[in-house]
């Protein structure tokens, strides 16, 4: 009778506390929600690693991935419960797509800055976020920003994750499916399709797309691990030696922030501020869209088109961000595949704890993902970045002055491999355009703050 009484209660006590009856959900709902959405965003558990090593760990090539999989993984947990319990919310938290690939290929392989200080830069960019959330000025802030930049940026990322899932070495397609390599004649030109990597990825790309069309859900995932198995099978890459294992805490990741605090160089100071102004941005605006589409989505919005607690939202974001940094990976942010368990009726923050636990059950299979080969996980970069081209159709290209300088972020975006001289690009030429129509006095401050800085980056990184 006593264990009766005792899940009775519990069983009270966490409906009450998720608010099941008022949002009109069951358990039953929320946990079918949690396993819809683990599904379509799982894949983030092989392609983060994929990404953060060729920036982690490059004197260590046997430990990176697992590391950097683990901490994934617990990194996601920790944030998406968060979300759950603090706001709650049926949103799904991991590191951001984007701002992987910034992290490794801008700020650590172009820049040169370690990845220790660029770990360093993701803490401090998220005691600045919360500190603005706390405040109460960080949505000010962002509602400064011009929407056409904010769009433009969503769809510059896009475009420069699939560049990165289609380029790759001649011959050697490493991270990318090696479509795309370098040429000295044209910069770029087509790949060699007898090369069995590029053959593989183009297979999974065919498979995923044709999943996506037929929404199938965990498509990238059911794409990713099908171009793996037939790889395995067919000896291009090798086969996990065993599927499960207990994992191993990220000892060698944890921390390192502080290490790369007490390293830095007076020479890497402005590389810093810079990274760390772009971070803030780009999870800023990133986290406040995605949560305002998923809000809409889901009901929560208000007749003043408000999301209630939002502040609570953002806080478990920033949170999340900087639990990453001390973890060992790139930024997290809210993913816009919450929306797959939120259409299955994901309605309170009990969908994000099941989402949560998941991700870490997902540590016992990680000799699986971790055998998962490159070519497997390039197609997804390829879809991610098709689904954040969307963002296009959001942008007034029919006023010049808003056209021009979205279109350059998005161009400059994959080109220069950089998210930050992208966006000080479209900072710069913003307010340009706006004088040039004679309605520069529509601005407000921010807009020129912003050009005066991004031009001052733009020259001393010349």
């Amino acid at each position: 009778m006593k264990i009766f009484t005792h899940k009775y209660i519990l069983n009270i006590s966490v409906s009450q506390f998720f608010q099941f009856e008022q949002l009109g959900t069951t358990y039953k709902t929320e946990v079918l929600a949690g396993v819809t959405t683990f599904m379509t965003m799982a894949y983030i558990l092989v392609v983060n690693p994929r990404i953060l090593s060729n920036a982690i760990f490059q004197e260590q090539p046997g430990d990176l991935f697992n590391q950097i999989l683990i901490a994934t993984a617990i990194t996601s947990a920790f944030a998406t419960a968060l979300m759950g319990l603090l706001a709650n919310y049926p949103f799904a938290l991991a590191p951001a797509m984007g701002l992987n690939a910034f992290f490794a290929f801008s700020v650590v392989l172009e820049l040169k800055v370690s990845w220790q200080l660029a770990l360093t830069s993701v803490l401090l960019e998220s005691l600045i976020f919360i500190g603005l959330i706390l405040s109460n000025i960080h949505i000010q802030i962002i509602q400064a920003i011009p929407a056409s930049l904010k769009y433009a940026t969503v769809a510059g990322i896009g475009l420069f994750i699939a560049y990165i899932g289609l380029s790759g070495v001649p011959d050697a397609p490493s991270l990318g499916a090696g479509i795309i390599v370098a040429s000295q004649a044209t910069l770029t030109t087509i790949g060699s399709f007898k090369h069995p990597a590029t053959l593989m990825s183009v297979f999974g790309l065919m498979l995923t797309a044709t999943l996506m069309v037929r929404h199938i859900k965990g498509a990238i995932l059911w794409g990713i691990f099908a171009t793996a198995l037939l790889g395995w099978t067919l000896g291009i890459a090798p086969c996990p030696e065993k599927i499960i294992a207990l994992p191993k805490f990220p000892d060698a990741l944890v921390g390192q922030a502080f290490i790369g605090l007490n390293n830095i160089q007076p020479d890497q100071v402005w590389n810093l501020i810079s990274v760390t102004l772009t971070f803030l941005f780009v999870t800023s605006f990133d986290t406040i869209g995605t949560l305002t589409g998923l809000g809409q989505q889901a009901g929560f919005i208000n007749q003043k088109g408000e999301l209630p607690h939002a502040s609570k939202s953002l806080l478990a974001s920033a949170i999340g961000i900087s639990f990453g940094a001390l973890i060992g990976t790139s930024p997290c942010a809210t993913y816009l595949e919450s929306a797959s368990g939120i259409s299955e009726g994901g309605k309170s923050g009990f969908t994000s704890v099941v989402v949560a636990i998941l991700f870490l059950l997902s540590l016992l299979f990680t000799p699986v993902f971790a055998a998962v080969p490159a070519f497997a996980t390039a197609p997804a970069l390829i879809i991610v970045g098709v689904l954040m081209m969307s963002s296009v159709q959001n942008i007034n290209w029919n006023d010049l002055s808003e056209a021009i300088p979205a279109f350059l972020v998005i161009v400059t975006m994959p080109l220069t491999y950089s998210i930050a001289e992208a966006l000080a690009i479209g900072f710069i030429f913003y307010p340009l355009m706006k004088a040039s129509q004679g309605v520069a006095h529509q601005l407000s401050k921010p807009v020129f703050f912003l050009a005066a800085i991004s031009m001052l980056h733009l020259m001393l990184k010349a």
